[in-house]
């Protein structure tokens, strides 16, 4: 242990190592660090590493990563994408009982912010890697960390590039099944036979092609989590099947003649609303009640732009750790198309377009001809009777918000729409609240 930590012997004496070095890493997981033996066999890699690197190494620790000696250093990852990132590690030795060096433990930060502490506000804006200052999602927060306390099905319901799976993340990493297997899989993605192949497993001869046995998700995730996405496309077949699984807590694999157990959470997402799917008879209903026994709905980006600036620096940042560009400020003419845009693919078409902005442009600041194509083109929107003299207020109101979603919330075109001067129509978009 190091001189500088002092801590009573007769204190450290009566504490069971195992039990506190596991508290230890409870407690820290959201810090970037692993622990590796004396042969460099990865130990453990916490959520926190796999969110700053984007990836598990595996069981073996990759050269770069490995700890040889008591050390401060910036380790540079293998191109991803063609982009490497820099990386501070901070490294410590750990021995046995008889001195020998037994392996060791390293922090990873992002070599530009060594020095740089997240102050409260900062924690506060992100959650579980979910970026967010808007008061409409502080009770979707809440109701992660409170369902997380459970063992019961979520379903998660928001529009494409939303973060439905970063729920289902946090849902997992803050439960007690945080370190066993998380899986996601897409329930849109594969025909209806690969689907149930890759859900419930297959025996060796099932079908043409089946040369061995697979084992699907159920049973890959066992004591964790399973993340359906687009859970609104299972056929109606598999949802019996699935209907069993959440009920009986086991599930046969194709081809199968014995039933296997499954100790796994389900967290469901769609982009629909299942009651509607129930009515017109492509979805079961006692599945959705089933599914739906905690729904949480994440809001568009549209109905939250004050997370856009947020998030639009979110990710300049992390494009600039990686050294290829730095961007440290917006044009005004940019930054205005930004917040004006109604982000029809929320916080992944965003994520998208500053990936865009740093690969075609160069320099410190981002402009406008950075931007996509979208953000140029001209759109033609036909004035509609929401223009004529207004008589009440919610008339008015009525129009105001007609208006923003003819514009696909672009103010300018929206206060033409509405027959007033921009100041005026942000003016009562505000009395309103819309």
């Amino acid at each position: 242990m190091p001189d500088a930590i002092n801590l009573p012997n007769h204190w450290l004496e009566e504490l069971d190592s195992r039990s506190s070095f596991a508290a230890l890493l409870e407690i820290c997981q959201s810090l970037a660090f692993y622990i590796v033996d004396r042969e460099q066999n990865l130990l453990y890699w916490s959520p926190g590493a796999e969110r700053l690197t984007g990836s598990h190494p595996g069981e073996t620790c990759p050269p770069e990563f490995r700890i040889h000696a008591d050390a401060m250093r910036t380790i540079h990852t293998p191109p991803q994408d063609g982009v490497m990132m820099a990386l501070h590690q901070s490294a410590r030795l750990l021995y046995d009982r008889h001195g020998a060096p037994s392996g060791g433990i390293a922090l990873l930060t992002p070599a530009d912010a060594v020095e740089k502490p997240r102050t409260a506000s900062e924690r506060e804006q992100n959650f579980q890697g979910i970026i967010s200052r808007s008061p409409a999602m502080r009770n979707v927060f809440q109701i992660i960390r409170n369902a997380a306390e459970t063992e019961a099905t979520v379903l998660v319901r928001g529009e494409s590039g939303s973060g439905k799976e970063l729920v289902a993340k946090a849902i997992h990493d803050l439960s007690a099944r945080r370190n066993a297997p998380f899986l996601a899989i897409n329930c849109a993605a594969l025909s209806a036979n690969l689907l149930e192949s890759e859900l419930f497993g297959h025996v060796r001869g099932a079908f043409t092609g089946a040369i061995k046995d697979h084992k699907g998700v159920f049973q890959r995730a066992e004591g964790g989590t399973l993340f359906l996405d687009e859970v609104a496309e299972l056929p109606l077949e598999l949802q019996a099947k699935l209907l069993r699984v959440i009920q009986e807590r086991n599930f046969m694999p194709v081809g199968g003649d014995r039933l296997l157990d499954a100790d796994v959470r389900i967290v469901a997402a769609t982009h629909r609303s299942l009651r509607e799917e129930v009515k017109t008879g492509h979805f079961r209903e006692d599945l959705m009640y089933r599914l739906r026994v905690v729904p949480i709905f994440i809001p568009p980006l549209r109905e939250r732009r004050e997370d856009i600036s947020l998030l639009i620096w979110h990710f300049i940042a992390r494009h600039n750790a990686r050294k290829f560009r730095k961007i440290d400020k917006i044009d005004p003419q940019a930054m205005r198309l930004l917040l004006d845009y109604h982000w029809p693919g929320n916080v992944r078409e965003l994520q998208n377009v500053i990936e865009y902005a740093f690969a075609v442009g160069r320099g410190a600041t981002l402009r406008q001809a950075e931007l996509p194509p979208e953000f140029s083109e001209p759109k033609t929107i036909a004035p509609a009777a929401n223009a004529l003299p207004l008589q009440s207020p919610e008339q008015e109101k009525q129009a105001i918000g007609e208006a923003l979603r003819q514009s696909h919330g672009r103010v300018t075109e929206a206060a033409r729409l509405a027959g007033m001067s921009r100041a005026t129509f942000w003016r009562k978009r505000k009395h309103y609240g819309l």
